[in-house]
């Protein structure tokens, strides 16, 4: 999963307008695009990128598919709001085990953590998410979501680093590879337990964060 969470519980997730920024929707309208973004999110995670189609994702909405063209410019709008949706509901979760946490060590192990276990209540939307990002395509045949449009959160990321640099805690590092190798591990974290759904996904986010924390203490046995 290529996560877009700001660290500080803020989503970064889709381009253009969120839906704050658009224009004041009815209670009804709103109701009606979440629905939509749910059964898309169904459809994808049980069928796939490629063959969840707007008539498909209609049809388990139990709506017609003119009424998605009618709240959504088309399947790419609709990924985007999906997407920005998923984000912003995990940034608040973590967002909230994140309030109040003072101290780079514990922030870091509560944000890995906090982000796995949202992720095990939220199984459906993890899926989803995998397929999103592995077939989406910009017009151009790009992949829409990857690393260059995670510099957000390395950006935050870096801030977490330099902070903790700054009063001590941390050792000296390039706080861009740390960013970059903490996301990687948490965007891995989740395709493993994807494909081992298995495996203790509370446990092997407990280790990470262990990992992370070694590899960033200013202490002599960090270095050694």
């Amino acid at each position: 999963m290529r996560s877009k969470i700001d660290p500080g519980g803020q989503s970064d997730a889709g381009k253009g307008k969120s839906e704050s920024q658009e224009p004041e929707r009815s209670f009804i309208e709103k109701a009606r695009r979440a629905q939509i973004i749910d059964a898309a999110v169904e459809t994808i995670a049980a069928r796939g990128f490629a063959k969840a189609s707007l008539a498909q994702i209609a049809e388990r909405a139990g709506i017609s598919k003119g009424v998605i063209s009618y709240h959504f410019a088309g399947k790419s709008e609709l990924i985007e709001r999906l997407v920005e949706q998923v984000y912003e509901g995990i940034g608040a979760f973590v967002g909230a085990r994140l309030d109040g946490q003072s101290g780079g060590a514990v922030w870091l192990r509560v944000y890995i953590e906090s982000v796995a276990e949202y992720m095990l209540g939220h199984q459906t939307q993890l899926a989803a998410l995998g397929e999103i990002f592995s077939h989406f395509r910009t017009a151009d045949g790009a992949p829409r979501y990857g690393i260059a449009s995670s510099e957000p959160i390395y950006v935050a990321l870096e801030k977490v680093f330099l902070e903790g640099q700054q009063s001590g805690e941390f050792r000296a590092f390039d706080v861009r590879v740390m960013a970059v190798s903490l996301q990687a591990g948490i965007d891995n974290m989740f395709a493993y337990w994807s494909a081992h759904p298995e495996h203790d996904l509370t446990a092997y986010a407990r280790e990470l964060a262990g990992i992370f924390e070694h590899a960033t203490r200013a202490d002599s046995r960090a270095r050694d």
